[in-house]
Parts: C-alpha cells; structure tokens; sequence
C-alpha cells in the first residue's frame, strides 16, 4: 500500500492555521495532488473554495470520531495522494500519532501556529497542550508579534523546548524574521577562562549548542550536576535542570564530558568544572556537537537557584 504523506497544522483557536492553509492551496500546494483537508477545529476563518478544486473537506467535531478505521475509509472513498490536517488546539497530539494515523500516513511535517500575545496566557494555564505542540513542531511561527512581543518570546530562549524547528516571528503586516537572527556571543571569548554564572548557564548553553565552533579551544568554568548516561553507557554527560517555558517543563541539559575522575562523582553529584571545549562527532548528537575536555573537577554546594529559568 502506498504511503501517504500527512501534514499536520496544529495550533490553538485564532493561531491563524486556517489562514496558512489558505495561502499554502492558493499557491498550488494541491495543484498537482489529489488532497484530503481534515479539519478537527473550526474557527472564524473559512477555506477559500476558489483553492478547493482538488481538495476534499471533511470534518470532525468529537475527538473520539478521529480514528484511523475513519481515516482508511476515506483513503478509499477520495483515494488522496496528500494529507492536509487542521488539527485541535484541545486535543493531545500523541493520540493521533499513537492510535490515529494509519501505518501507511507518513507524517512529513508539523506545523504549529501561535497568536504571540496568547503565548504567556497559554504556556501558564495550558503548559501540556502548548509544549507539545511546540516540541514536536517542524516548523514555528508566532504571529501578530509587537517588537516588545519578539523581545519577550527571544527571552524564553526557545530554541531549548526544540532545537530543530525553523522558527519565525511574524508582524500585522504578514512580514517575517528568523527568531533566531542575532549571532552575537553573549561571553566574553577574549578572556582566558570563561567563567559561566550560575543564572546564565541556560543562555551560554544555547549559545555553545547552536555555535560549537565558536567555543572550540575555549577554556570554560562553571558548575554543574553530574549525570552518567544510561542510554550510553560509559559516556558522562553533566549539565543542568532547566525550566524552559512553563512549570511543567523542567529538562536536564547536558553536554557530553570526557577526562579523569569523572566516575568518582554519582548522579545528581554538584561538581565544579574546569574544562576545555571542542567539537567533535558522537552519537548522542547525532553528528558533531560540543564536548567538554574536563582539565579539573571537584565537588561544590549548590546554588541558590537549582534550576535554571529564563
């Protein structure tokens, strides 16, 4: 059976999903396809039915009306070579990942849209919904941003909830930036030891993340919780608990670190860290990514603040 490309436009109520949709089979998105929209939310917007020629609409009200014994009858009733989904803002997305989508419904991308003044409101009161939304997305784009809206959501450092997601922040006028359009270093790197406060180790570490290469040779400072990977076996990976957007959101950041008497210290062990970075290829990163040369180790009382915010 042939596989059929999904791709899912998740987001909460007035995001502005239906207005991506629009544009997308205004452009020819269906032109070529024979495409199935499912829509799982209807909102103030409608599809223009000047882009529907080779677009079947169905609809779905109840969550529980989802399934996939629904989803093979319309492959075989419109026989659609592509997926459009308008997916929920109220529904949990791992159940359709998990129970939904048929064997042969190969999710290609997600797509998440958020209105930029209801982030806060949402993360607050909905932390789950809006994080997975978010974690899972493709692709990211915060609309009707204010520039003191730009400058808040770059605050939460949003590139520590998904690291692969080409986000964008977009004004009134429909004109977009990268969120992550600044590549100035944030640290010193003229100084021969880089020491990395406390308060600051969530903000040097999307900074050595995105920019390995520019801390290459750096000498570096700081403390840190040790972890001994349990998916790796051997390799030590100390870091930090991180509150990246929400309460509910709390991760460990860890980084790959090599050198002696890393095996003294247990888990959850406060260390203080000399080391010397690099980059270097290693599974865990699926490619290259920064390691840390351990030059001197030893242990150290915790901070005030055990986990970082942002």
């Amino acid at each position: 059976m042939a596989d059929i490309p999904v791709y899912l436009v998740a987001g909460f109520l007035d995001g502005g999903k239906t207005n991506f949709i629009n544009g997308i089979l205004e452009d020819g998105f269906a032109r070529q396809d024979r495409t199935l929209l499912i829509c799982c939310e209807e909102g103030e917007e409608e599809y223009n039915p000047k882009a529907l020629d080779n677009v079947t609409v169905v609809t779905v009200a109840d969550e529980e009306n989802l399934k996939c014994s629904q989803l093979k009858a319309w492959e075989k009733q419109y026989k659609p070579k592509q997926v459009l989904i308008e997916y929920n803002g109220m529904w949990q997305m791992e159940r359709l990942y998990r129970e939904v989508l048929p064997a042969n419904w190969v999710l290609y991308q997600i797509m998440t849209f958020v209105q930029a003044s209801t982030f806060e409101m949402y993360a607050k009161n909905m932390g789950q919904l809006m994080m997975e939304k978010i974690t899972n997305a493709d692709l990211l784009v915060f609309n009707r941003c204010t520039e003191e809206l730009k400058a808040t959501l770059r605050s939460r450092n949003l590139r520590m909830v998904n690291r692969r997601a080409d986000i964008y922040l977009e004004d009134n006028e429909g004109n977009s930036e990268d969120y992550n359009n600044d590549d100035t270093c944030p640290f010193d790197l003229d100084q021969e030891l880089i020491d990395i406060p406390n308060d600051d180790f969530g903000v040097w570490y999307v900074d050595v993340m995105d920019h390995p290469d520019r801390w290459a040779g750096k000498m570096v400072h700081m403390k840190l919780i040790m972890c001994h990977s349990k998916k790796y076996p051997g390799i030590h990976c100390p870091g930090r608990f991180a509150m990246v957007c929400c309460e509910n959101d709390v991760q460990f950041l860890g980084l790959i670190a090599k050198g002696r008497d890393l095996n003294q210290y247990e888990n959850r062990d406060w260390i203080e860290v000399t080391a010397r970075m690099a980059v270097e290829n290693h599974e865990a990163y699926q490619g290259k990514g920064p390691v840390m040369h351990v030059i001197s180790i030893g242990p150290c009382e915790k901070p005030a603040q055990e986990v970082v915010t942002f």
